[in-house]
């Protein structure tokens, strides 16, 4: 049975599923929903929940946390439990690529975090707490979510190996890469001085 379970065709068909979860766009969606205009008129134009608070409202960001960071775990969590392990590391890295790169918006979608934080949860929820926390200290003390997010991606390698879940070091490694390539422009303006803080608005 284990070997039907991770065929080719089931982790192909879980990539695919994941991927289509992981592009829905909840922060351009709420944002319109909730009059708050279209994010990619507002700050950096991104669609995740740091720029939906850039909108001013601080619910319509929480609620696209939530649900990015929701569908990251949900989707992961699927995988596993009616395919395998196998199937919950494909789901995990299609949804973020779907979140990252959805094809109804031109491949121009967030840079990933709560989606993450999210696959994170669902693949080893010590590891989802512990980067969670990463975040948290960093974004505390220096008020750049950016960041935060960074030091949040770069931490899964060692809690990975610290809380006993080598399995998924290289995926986290793979991820973490994708977060630090979607950051590309923010440690540019970290190194710059330029980047802005938590809660400013541009």
């Amino acid at each position: 049975m284990p070997d039907i379970v991770s065929s080719g065709p089931t982790l192909l068909l879980w990539a695919v599923i994941a991927y289509i979860i992981g592009s829905i766009p909840f922060g351009l969606i709420l944002a319109r929903v909730m009059g708050l205009g279209n994010l990619r008129d507002i700050g950096s134009g991104n669609i995740g929940a740091t720029n939906v608070l850039r909108t001013g409202s601080k619910k319509a960001a929480a609620l696209t946390l939530l649900l990015d960071g929701g569908k990251g775990a949900v989707v992961v969590l699927l995988a596993r439990a009616y395919a395998d392990a196998d199937a919950s590391q494909i789901a995990a890295f299609a949804v973020m690529i779907g979140h990252c790169f959805p094809v109804w918006l031109k491949f121009r979608g967030g840079k990933g975090v709560a989606t993450f934080l999210g696959v994170l949860y669902g693949l080893a929820w010590p590891i989802g707490i512990a980067a969670c926390l990463s975040w948290l200290v960093t974004a505390l003390v220096f008020r750049f979510s950016s960041l935060a997010a960074l030091v949040a991606a770069a931490s899964t390698m060692v809690w990975a190996v610290v809380l006993g879940e080598p399995q998924i070091f290289m995926l986290c490694a793979f991820l973490a890469a994708l977060i630090f390539w979607r950051h590309a422009g923010n440690i540019r303006r970290l190194v710059d001085g330029t980047e802005d803080k938590i809660g400013q608005k541009t």
